[in-house]
């Protein structure tokens, strides 16, 4: 189905429509003698109804069961690396873990990202940190720049779905025409997906970085978010992305700003 409930065009896809409903039949299994809300009651037919078994699937819908959203923090090492592999097994992909997940405003949503404060647009959103997520949505649709879409990436030292390979979907996206991209300190992703926009992206990609009084050796917040040595920093990073052509905001209120005059001159 469309969004308006009425039938969509046959949609070619790597899973069939059987599996996608046992899929969803399985997520809206709830244990044996369990007594559901009656408000849950509800929710709950509605689901089975989006994938219906009389020929019509809310494709937005069984997208979202292609995607697997892992909320945890400090998964170990070893159980990440098992998890990435039985996800990219089937052909889904995996966001996070230690994320809020992702969301289109009017389209999708995976995880818990709140949908009040989204609005329908034309920024991408991809970031490490998931309150910071809140708070730069939150600056961008009181500017009334509403979002494509917006990725909670994780702040674990594994992730499903790295800043290049949201970068990559953004870049690839025809209804998004900038993106934000939210680092912290720690690892060398954002140095390597600074780098990556330099030379693939043709968009425009303002930044911003967390963490820039973190002391080495602490971890702070996420488990990913840790100083080793002289890798990591916050200056490092911020060097990085302005070597690259990205702007980079002092703080998260600026960023409207700084993807305003993107906009200008793209």
């Amino acid at each position: 189905y469309q969004l308006d409930r009425s039938p969509s065009p046959d949609v070619k896809t790597a899973v069939s429509g059987d599996r996608l409903r046992s899929i969803n039949e399985e997520l809206l299994q709830v244990p044996e003698g369990f007594t559901i809300h009656p408000k849950l009651v509800k929710q709950l037919e509605r689901r089975r109804e989006a994938v219906g078994p009389e020929g019509g699937i809310d494709w937005a819908h069984a997208e979202a069961l292609a995607f697997a959203s892992l909320l945890t923090e400090g998964i170990p090492v070893l159980d990440m690396t098992k998890a990435m592999a039985f996800v990219r097994d089937r052909g889904a992909r995996l966001v996070g873990p230690n994320c809020p997940g992702l969301i289109s405003p009017g389209k999708c949503k995976v995880g818990i990202l709140p949908g009040q404060i989204v609005k329908p647009g034309r920024i991408g959103l991809v970031s490490r940190s998931g309150t910071l997520t809140y708070e730069v949505i939150h600056h961008l649709t009181g500017a009334d720049l509403g979002q494509s879409t917006c990725i909670g990436i994780g702040g674990d030292p594994i992730i499903g779905t790295t800043f290049i390979d949201a970068l990559e979907l953004f870049e690839g996206d025809p209804d998004t025409d900038a993106v934000v991209m939210i680092g912290e300190i720690g690892g060398t992703d954002e140095q390597e997906a600074a780098a990556w926009v330099d030379s693939e992206m043709s968009i425009p990609v303002v930044g911003f970085i967390a963490g820039r009084t973190a002391p080495p050796g602490r971890r702070m917040g996420h488990a990913g978010a840790i100083i080793s040595g002289s890798e990591g920093t916050a200056a490092e990073k911020i060097a990085a992305f302005r070597e690259h052509g990205i702007e980079v905001a002092e703080r998260p209120a600026e960023i409207v700003g700084l993807v305003e005059g993107a906009l200008a001159r793209a």
